[in-house]
C-alpha cells in the first residue's frame, strides 16, 4: 500500500471528523463561545485520554517532558508573533502546526511498516478510526473561528499531504525514539496550551459559569465517546 493511498484514508478520515464537526456547528451556531468551549474541551479530552497515555507508553518520559516545554515556549513565541501582526486566528494556526507535528512520528513509523502486508489492513483500519477525533477537534477550531466549510477541506487536503510525505520518509529513513518523543511531546505542548490558552480561558467571561462547563463537559465527554469507540 502506497504513502499517497493511506494520505487518501487519513484524508477521509478527518474529513468524518470534520462531518460530525459541522453537525454540532449546526446545534450551537448562536454561540461561537459554546463552539470554542467544545473544542477545548474534548482536545483536553483528547490529550488526557489517549494522546499523553500512549505517548508515555512508546517513548522515554525524559523526551516527551523535554518536548512538552518546548512546546510551550514554541506557542509563546508564535502567539506574541501572530498577536504583534494582528492576526485574528492565532489559535487555529498553532493547532493546525501541533496536529502536523503530532503527525511526523506516526507517519514516520506507518512508513518503517510498509513493508509488512500483514499489517497492512491493521494500518489502515487505525489511520482511519484514531484520525476521525483529530479531523472532529481541528475542525470545531476553525469552525469556531468563522472559517467557512470549504477551506476545511484545503486544512485536510494539506494535512494528509504532511502525512504521505513523512510516510515516504518513514520507508527510507527511521527517525530515533529520543527524536519521535521530543517530537510528540511539542505536540502535546503546543495542542495544550493553545486549548487552554485560546479554547477556554479566553471564554471565561464570555459566558455564565453554568455554561461554561456544560460546554466544557460536553466536549470532554464527547472525547471519551470518541475514545471508546476507537479504542
Amino acid at each position: 500500500m502506497s504513502a499517497m493511498i493511506l494520505g487518501g484514508f487519513l484524508f477521509f478520515s478527518v474529513s468524518i471528523g470534520g462531518a460530525i464537526a459541522w453537525i454540532f456547528s449546526k446545534l450551537f451556531q448562536h454561540t461561537t463561545q459554546g463552539l470554542s468551549l467544545l473544542c477545548g474541551g474534548f482536545l483536553v479530552g483528547l490529550l488526557v485520554l489517549d494522546i499523553i497515555p500512549s505517548s508515555f507508553q512508546i517513548y522515554q518520559s525524559f523526551g516527551i517532558i523535554l518536548g512538552i516545554f518546548i512546546g510551550y515556549f514554541i506557542f509563546q513565541l508564535l502567539d506574541t508573533l501572530f498577536h504583534a501582526s494582528h492576526a485574528q486566528n492565532p489559535s487555529v494556526s498553532l493547532l493546525t502546526l501541533a496536529m502536523i507535528i503530532h503527525t511526523i512520528p506516526i507517519s514516520l513509523t506507518v512508513g518503517n511498516l510498509l513493508g509488512n502486508a500483514a499489517l497492512s489492513i491493521s494500518l489502515t483500519a487505525s489511520i482511519i478510526l484514531h484520525h476521525v477525533p483529530e479531523g472532529f477537534a481541528l475542525s470545531t477550531a476553525l469552525i469556531s473561528q468563522g472559517e467557512r466549510l470549504w477551506r476545511l477541506f484545503i486544512y485536510f487536503f494539506i494535512f494528509s499531504i504532511f502525512f504521505s510525505i513523512f510516510i515516504w520518509f518513514g520507508q527510507y529513513w527511521a527517525l530515533p525514539d529520543k527524536a519521535q518523543g521530543i517530537l510528540m511531546g511539542i505536540s502535546i505542548g503546543l495542542i495544550a496550551t493553545a486549548s487552554i490558552s485560546e479554547f477556554i480561558l479566553h471564554q471565561l467571561q464570555k459566558v455564565s459559569f453554568k455554561a461554561f462547563f456544560m460546554y466544557l463537559f460536553l466536549g470532554y465527554f464527547l472525547s471519551y465517546i470518541f475514545h471508546i469507540l476507537v479504542e
